[in-house]
């Protein structure tokens, strides 16, 4: 079973003005395709792993091969992590309210959504290089931290509620250098819905 790019759920404009078109057209007609082809490339000679799922495999990187295991873990990682960018992102105005127990829980553990806000930005911001920012579930407790390249949350036992991609191809088009725009504006795309239900999933 191969690896596919996965079909967004909106169209390439439709994060306008927060997100330009042109952006998320190459973001996931190129680069995600780039890591969806490469992965399955790193598979094609291990058979026993192609009928595995992507996060199955990326929860058990140590289980994999050694010649293949970095191939597995980057380019994996690339394919799982856009795969969630995606999906925490939304045009839907009802998708965007910040509702349900995921409120409380971070206002319990920042003191305030402006807390929470200034913490993962400044996690996003700081993440040197490319990488990403992300909200977890550690334990069941709340964390915001970041990671390199394409590492991912599930790889160290987290399970994932929220990110923002900080690669430079997230962002360069529309907003050149200026990576604390972005940030900011993708605040304005972010499927509060979708983040409800994983938090509430991830505590039961």
């Amino acid at each position: 079973m191969k690896h596919e790019l996965i079909k967004l759920k909106y169209a390439y404009n439709a994060l306008e003005p927060f997100m330009d078109a042109k952006t998320l057209e190459i973001h996931h007609g190129k680069h995600h395709q780039t890591y969806v082809d490469k992965l399955n490339a790193a598979l094609a000679n291990s058979p026993e792993l192609q009928d595995k799922k992507l996060d199955e495999l990326l929860m058990n990187l140590n289980n994999i091969p050694e010649n293949i295991r970095n191939a597995v873990k980057n380019h994996g990682g690339g394919v799982f992590n856009h795969n969630f960018f995606w999906e925490i992102m939304t045009p839907n105005l009802e998708e965007k309210e910040f509702k349900g127990n995921i409120v409380k829980a971070i206002e319990k553990n920042f003191g305030s959504f402006d807390k929470f806000k200034e913490e993962f930005s400044n996690a996003a911001l700081n993440r040197f290089g490319s990488g990403w920012a992300w909200l977890v579930l550690n334990k069941g407790k709340l964390e915001i931290y970041s990671t390199a390249n394409q590492d991912s949350p599930i790889s160290e036992g987290k399970i994932h509620l929220l990110t923002i991609d900080v690669w430079e191809h997230s962002y360069y088009l529309k907003f050149m250098n200026r990576r604390a725009d972005y940030i900011k504006n993708f605040f304005n795309l972010i499927n509060w819905k979708k983040v409800n239900e994983l938090y509430e999933k991830g505590i039961k």
